[in-house]
């Protein structure tokens, strides 16, 4: 099969309708390669994101569980957050974010996987990691406007939740099916 060629679009313009710490809105005039004009093409700017499967030393998930305003449900999820500004690295980023989260730290962290929310419309990517013998180290200290509660699953639980289509974080899905594919 002939491989064809796939041009960049050519941006014209850009102006930022929205700017908050959290989410900036730019729309973009875009011509693209075979001269059509896109008048107004939105992209959504975030902070780059962390996700984090944290295994305890006896082989249980540390999830969260917590309400997702967006789509009005209290979902179980893997740890996540943004990189913050002060941190030193992506890991750092995401080594933060468990320890605040949950209390767990230490263990062994390696980047499993990196995926975008929507590459048509989102600039950022979240970064995936897989964290093994992870323990309690300290009690959670969650930011003023996260509330959550920590729950130890077995894996198995966790792919059960995934093949009846429970973990709607779509990042989160994307990595927890890459793993559970690898530990065959």
């Amino acid at each position: 099969m002939e491989e064809k060629e796939i041009k960049k679009w050519k941006l014209l313009s850009s102006e930022y309708l929205f700017q908050e710490p959290w989410l900036t809105v730019r729309r973009q005039r875009m011509e693209l390669p075979n001269g059509a004009i896109v008048p107004s093409y939105f992209v959504l700017e975030y902070p780059a994101w962390v996700c984090t499967i944290a295994l305890t030393k006896e082989g249980k998930m540390v999830m969260v569980r917590q309400y997702r305003a967006g789509i009005e449900k209290v979902l179980l999820e893997l740890c996540a957050g943004v990189v913050d500004a002060g941190d030193a690295s992506l890991t750092d980023a995401a080594k933060r974010e468990l320890l605040e989260e949950t209390g767990y730290g230490n263990g062994t962290w390696k980047l499993f996987m990196t995926t975008s929310a929507n590459p048509g419309t989102h600039a950022n990517l979240t970064y995936c990691f897989l964290a093994t013998d992870v323990e309690k180290v300290e009690e959670a200290h969650p930011e003023r406007t996260e509330d959550l509660s920590v729950e130890l699953c077995e894996p198995e639980e966790v792919l059960e939740m995934l093949q009846n289509d429970e973990v709607l974080q779509s990042m989160h899905a994307a990595v927890l099916w890459k793993y559970f594919y690898n530990r065959k």
